[in-house]
This record gives C-alpha cells, sequence and structure tokens, in this order.
C-alpha cells in the first residue's frame, strides 16, 4: 500500500513538472518571438528610412536635369525647324555631351507628336531617332506641362532606366519634350551594398507589384501578387518592360498590399533556398516606387533553442530547488554543481562578448589608421618633393665637398658639412613629423598645445600646399591655451579638412587656405577656402559615414570619422559657406584648465572607442 501511494506521488509530481516544463517552453517560444519580431520591425523601420533617403537622394541628382536643359534655345529651335539637319546634328552632340557630364544613360528630344528627332545615342545601333514614344505615361505627364517621372525597361535599349521630362515651351505652347533617362543599375548596386551591410534584403516594385529593383538577382522581374489574364495583358499593353517576361514570386501566404498587420512574414524563395522574411513596405510618392524591407527571420530562429534550453534549465533547477531543500548533502552539492554550470556559461558569454567589444576596438582603430594613411597617400607626390628637395642638395654638397678636400681646402669643407648637417636635420624634422602622424594613437589623452597642433598639421599638408600653389593665410600664434585629448587624433581631424579644402579648390585660378584659431570662453579652429562651397543639399549630410560626392573618391568616411573625433573631445564641428565663394568648417572645443578633471571625457572617449564607425 505504501508503495503504491509513492508511486503515485512521484506520478504526481512528475506531471506537474512537465506541465510546469510545457509552459515555461511555449511561453518563452512566444516571448522570444515577439520580441525578436518587435526588434526586427524596428530595426527594419530605420532601415527602410536609410533605403529611402538614398534612393530618393540618387534620383533628385537628376530631377532637375531636365528642367534646365529646357531653357536652352537649341532644343526649341529643332523642333521648330526639323527639317535642318544641321540643327539637329549641333544638338545631337550637345547632348551627347551633357550625357557624358552627367552620367546619365540617355537624354532625347521628342516633338509634339511623341517622335524622337534627337538623341544622345545617335551613333548607336539603338538610338532613339525616330521611335515613337507618345505611349510611354513621362511624355504625357510633359506634354500636359508637368514633370514626368517613371520607371520602364526601355523598348529600343532594352536597358532598365528611370525617366525625368520637361516640356519645352515656344512662348506659351508646348511643342515637344525633353528626356533624360537615368541608368538604375548602379542605384540597385549601391543599394543592394547597404542592404548587405544591414543583413536584409529589399524590393522594390512598381504600381502593379512588379519587382523591378532588388538585392536578390532571382526576385527581380517577377510580380508578388498572382497574375491573372487582364493583369498580364495590360502589363504587355503598357509596353512597361518591353518584352520580358513577368512571372510570380514563390511566396506564401499570397502577398496581400491591403493587410491590416504592421509587418507580415512570408516564406519567400530566394537563390539558397526558402526562408521566412519579415515585409514591411514604404511609398515613394514622387517616384512612384514601393520599398519593401524583407528582414530575414533565420537569425531569431536559430538562437530560439538556446533560449529555451536556458529557461528550460532555469525552471528545472528552481523546481528542483524546492523539492529537495530538505534533501541531505548529496543533493545540495548536485544544486550547487547545476549552478556553478551556469555560472561558467555565463562567464563563457561574458568573456566572449568582452572579446567582441575588444576585436570592435581593434576594428575601429584600424579605420582611423586607414583614413590617415589615405591622407597621407593622396600627399605623396608632394611628400616626395620634400624630401628629395634637401637629398639632391646633400648630394650637391657632399660633392663639392670631395673636390675642395682635394684641393685642401678645409674651411669651406667645414662649412658644407655644417650645411649638409643643417639639411640632414631638416629632412629627420620632416620625416619625423610624418612618421608621428601615420604611427597608431594609443588612445591616450593628455593636454595638448593648439598651436603646436596647428603647426604639426601644417608640416605634414605644406608640400601639397606649395605643390598646388596655394597661398596660406595663418592666424593662430597668438594661441597659448590648451584642450584635452589625443594629439594625434585631432592632427588628424585637421590634416584631414585641410586636405578636404585643397581637393576643393583643384579647379580654382586663386587659391587660398585660411586657417584660424580664437580663443574665448570655447576654442575656434576655422578652416576655410576659395573653393566653390557645400551645397545646400549636403550640408546634412556630409558628416554622414559613407556620404561622398561625384568628385571625390573614397568610402565617405573621412568627415565621419573627424567629427566623432572632435565629439569624443566634447567638442563639435560645423560646416557653412562663405560669403562670397568657399566652405568654413569650424571646430569648437573647451579650453583645458590645469587641475580640472577629466573622468567625463575618459568616459565619452571610452563611448566613442565601443561604438561603430
Amino acid at each position: 500500500m505504501a508503495f503504491t501511494i509513492k508511486t503515485k506521488k512521484y506520478l504526481l509530481i512528475s506531471i506537474i513538472l512537465l506541465t510546469g516544463l510545457a509552459v515555461i517552453l511555449k511561453a518563452t517560444h512566444w516571448l522570444y518571438l515577439n520580441k525578436g519580431y518587435a526588434q526586427t520591425a524596428q530595426k527594419s523601420k530605420q532601415q527602410m528610412t536609410e533605403l529611402v533617403n538614398f534612393l530618393d537622394g540618387s534620383l533628385s541628382r537628376y530631377e532637375s536635369i531636365p528642367h534646365v536643359l529646357s531653357t536652352n534655345p537649341l532644343l526649341k529651335n529643332a523642333l521648330l525647324d526639323q527639317e535642318n539637319p544641321g540643327s539637329i546634328q549641333t544638338l545631337n552632340l550637345y547632348l551627347e555631351e551633357i550625357q557624358h557630364i552627367t552620367e546619365s544613360l540617355d537624354i532625347y528630344l521628342i516633338d509634339a507628336s511623341g517622335v524622337a528627332i534627337s538623341a544622345s545615342n545617335w551613333q548607336k545601333s539603338y538610338s532613339f531617332i525616330g521611335k515613337d514614344f507618345s505611349f510611354r505615361p513621362y511624355y504625357q505627364e510633359a506634354i500636359s506641362g508637368r514633370l514626368g517621372r517613371y520607371y520602364a525597361v526601355g523598348t529600343s535599349s532594352n536597358k532598365r532606366g528611370f525617366y525625368f521630362s520637361y516640356p519645352i515651351y515656344n512662348q506659351s505652347i508646348i511643342v515637344g519634350a525633353i528626356v533624360v533617362k537615368v541608368d538604375i543599375t548602379e542605384i540597385e548596386q549601391q543599394s543592394t551594398g547597404i542592404a548587405r551591410a544591414g543583413g536584409y534584403e529589399f524590393a522594390i516594385t512598381d504600381p502593379d507589384n512588379i519587382i523591378f529593383l532588388s538585392s536578390i538577382n532571382s526576385w527581380r522581374l517577377n510580380s508578388l501578387s498572382p497574375i491573372g489574364k487582364e493583369r498580364q495583358y495590360a502589363i504587355n499593353e503598357s509596353k512597361r518592360y518591353a518584352n520580358r517576361v513577368i512571372n510570380e514570386l514563390a511566396i506564401k501566404p499570397s502577398y496581400d498590399e491591403n493587410a491590416s498587420a504592421a509587418q507580415r512574414i512570408y516564406a519567400i524563395n530566394s537563390n539558397k533556398g526558402v526562408f521566412d522574411y519579415m515585409e514591411i513596405h514604404q511609398s515613394m510618392v514622387k517616384a512612384g516606387w514601393n520599398i519593401h524591407i524583407m528582414a530575414p527571420l533565420s537569425p531569431t530562429y536559430s538562437a530560439l533553442p538556446a533560449f529555451m534550453m536556458l529557461y528550460a534549465t532555469v525552471y528545472l533547477l528552481l523546481a528542483l530547488g524546492a523539492l529537495f531543500a530538505f534533501e541531505k548533502r548529496k543533493s545540495s552539492l548536485r544544486i550547487q554543481q547545476a549552478n556553478d554550470q551556469l555560472e561558467q556559461r555565463v562567464q563563457a558569454r561574458t568573456q566572449a562578448l568582452q572579446a567582441s567589444n575588444q576585436k570592435l576596438n581593434e576594428t575601429q582603430d584600424e579605420l582611423i589608421q586607414a583614413a590617415k594613411l589615405t591622407v597621407i597617400g593622396s600627399l605623396s607626390a608632394s611628400i616626395n618633393h620634400e624630401i628629395n628637395q634637401p637629398l639632391a642638395a646633400i648630394r650637391s654638397y657632399a660633392q663639392n665637398t670631395q673636390t675642395l678636400v682635394s684641393r685642401n681646402q678645409l674651411e669651406q669643407v667645414s662649412d658644407n658639412i655644417n650645411t649638409i648637417i643643417s639639411l640632414t636635420d631638416r629632412l629627420a624634422a620632416i620625416v619625423g613629423q610624418f612618421k608621428s602622424f601615420t604611427r597608431k594613437s594609443q588612445g591616450e589623452d593628455s593636454a595638448t598645445n593648439i598651436n603646436q597642433c596647428i603647426q604639426d598639421s601644417l608640416t605634414i599638408i605644406q608640400p601639397e600646399i606649395d605643390k598646388q600653389g596655394i597661398e596660406l593665410i595663418l592666424s593662430s600664434n597668438e594661441i597659448k591655451c590648451e584642450v584635452w585629448g589625443d594629439n594625434i587624433r585631432l592632427q588628424q581631424v585637421l590634416v584631414n579638412l585641410m586636405s578636404n579644402a585643397i581637393v576643393a579648390m583643384k579647379h580654382c585660378i586663386h587659391k587660398k587656405l585660411i586657417v584660424t584659431a580664437e580663443q574665448g570662453t570655447m576654442l575656434r579652429i576655422r578652416i576655410q577656402d576659395s573653393g566653390p562651397g557645400v551645397r545646400e543639399s549636403q550640408m546634412e549630410k556630409i558628416f554622414e559615414p559613407y556620404y561622398t560626392t561625384s568628385e571625390r573618391q573614397g568610402l565617405g568616411l573621412g568627415l565621419s570619422i573627424s567629427r566623432r573625433i572632435v565629439e569624443s573631445m566634447q567638442g563639435n564641428i560645423t560646416v557653412s559657406n562663405a560669403h562670397l565663394s568657399g566652405a568654413i568648417f569650424e571646430i569648437t572645443l573647451p579650453i583645458y584648465l590645469h587641475g580640472t578633471s577629466h573622468k567625463s571625457a575618459n568616459a565619452q572617449q571610452g563611448e566613442f572607442s565601443d561604438e561603430p564607425q
């Protein structure tokens, strides 16, 4: 009888334990997935904003081109005198030149009937001249007096492009339209790079839900929505995709753009198989595009078993602790061993996180070092010239000394040797400054003399200033104050800003670089050039990572790194345009007072080191 009661007791305890375990696993599964979905959705919204801003900026570069071209009388004259082959050929050459300058795909002029009479591709086998484009919506928009925007695959070139069009007026009458076709292949490649860096995929669809841009090749020219006969006929009739075949994308469940959920989960076939993606979308009204962010859920799913096992382990430990609290020492030791094992796992995880943070810091330092070496590389020709001058002089004096020795003119020999020593010291000072600049910073802050820092930075940049024939105006000798920070990194900021100023003045006739330092409640350093200045559209983006202009080559990290270095010193960096011409970069830094505590500055520096560049 006692055996039966004991058996029932153990059976009841087992049932309770298993029931509780099932509840814990179910709750963990639900909570973790919902948390993962929420985090993925939040991250996708941020990624959507970045992608939309990039796409909008890429298209905006070309939006004003047709409007500007429409003001050229060559276009109106060609439309009014189409029988004159001379004026048409002159316009062909002009459009071809503009196409190369703007890096657009094609530029062509359409008359009031929709036929192209002149084109930048007049020499190509797929020349647009004589082609009828009256069926295109961008022509219909322009002929109605509006700026036209439209995406399509060219019926002649068979290339994907985005079209901007604008009407041509003869007094108040529209006599034609100018069209600029932009190659979206490069935009797609750059967007794919952004998506790869962010760990997501994207698809851009037209109003018919047909994917025409995507980070996954197999998704392109597929429809998110089912294609019926009537819809297939409408797509073919519009000639939007020329003769390309449009298929349905393998997606489950069926895509519903009107679903009420803020984000939806679909199983989509990609290059490597079928995977679950969380989809959010947003419209680009001006372009007529729908942007879809497809965030893969594989990372969330792969981490789920570990979390379920962790919570199940914690539950079982707590349950066993409650059941066997009054058992013998052996049971207590087993619980302690289980706790030790859990602590080891936490410690191992902590060590792994610390190792990851250390690797991130090292990568960040390497990025800053690479930026410095990039500046030195761009100045290499001037540096070689600056070093070769004293070397050539040393050789000349050495040869002259040999002659003087043979003539026993020892007094002049001594003078030559003193001159050689002086040139060697000068060469050592030049090389020493470049060596100090290129040395990897140890991240140790100290009181930095700002006047000396500016002089050291000018030593780096002076050869390029001399080479470019730039007038240097320096006003900092009266500044005797110090700032708290890393001297090498502050030099990097100054060299980078002055190097950018030199590049901006590359095509200027009169080149002037003004470096000014003013001391007040704060220290202000201004670097002003006589270049064309910064466009208003670039003011807010110029300090963003990976943002660059077509005039410069590189990753677009120099100004972003400079801003982070200045902010780590509790300062600020801004950009503005001078009254007449040129850009002004201003650095504001707190003045170091001896005896002041720098715990807050050190804390901020540590935060900068942990943050990805």
